[in-house]
């Protein structure tokens, strides 16, 4: 068994990939997978509040990532009550929990790229 990106295929969940890290990208490389992990790693949130985060994806989008990676494990789904408006919370699992250090890394690299190479702009909420 090889491990990294070298010449054998993985297999998960019915996918196959070329190398592990094409299996962990298409993990937490959705549009917006990687920011949900992050807003959850300090516990649980509502659909509504984790939207509030992403001010640039539609419900539609956050939605279908939030399947995504419940689909995969990263996340869990918890539904309190039965009558509407029923109250949803999504949390890490702790495989979710797993790639937080990989999105420490990654937030660090990205802030370093952005302080040196990037250009701030001011976040305007309508």
């Amino acid at each position: 068994m090889r491990t990294e990106c070298q010449t054998d295929f993985v297999q998960l969940n019915g996918k196959r990939y070329p190398c592990t890290v094409s299996l962990a990208m298409d993990l937490i490389g959705g549009k917006y997978k990687a920011t949900i992990l992050y807003h959850l790693q300090d516990g649980g949130k509502r659909f509504g509040e984790l939207y509030a985060c992403l001010n640039a994806a539609t419900e539609a989008v956050l939605s279908k990532q939030l399947k995504e990676l419940e689909r995969d494990g990263l996340v869990s789904r918890t539904q309190y009550g039965t009558k509407p408006p029923v109250k949803t919370e999504y949390a890490l699992t702790d495989f979710g929990r797993t790639a937080i250090p990989v999105l420490q890394a990654v937030t660090q690299w990205g802030n370093r790229v952005a302080l040196e190479k990037g250009v701030w702009e001011e976040c305007l909420h309508e």
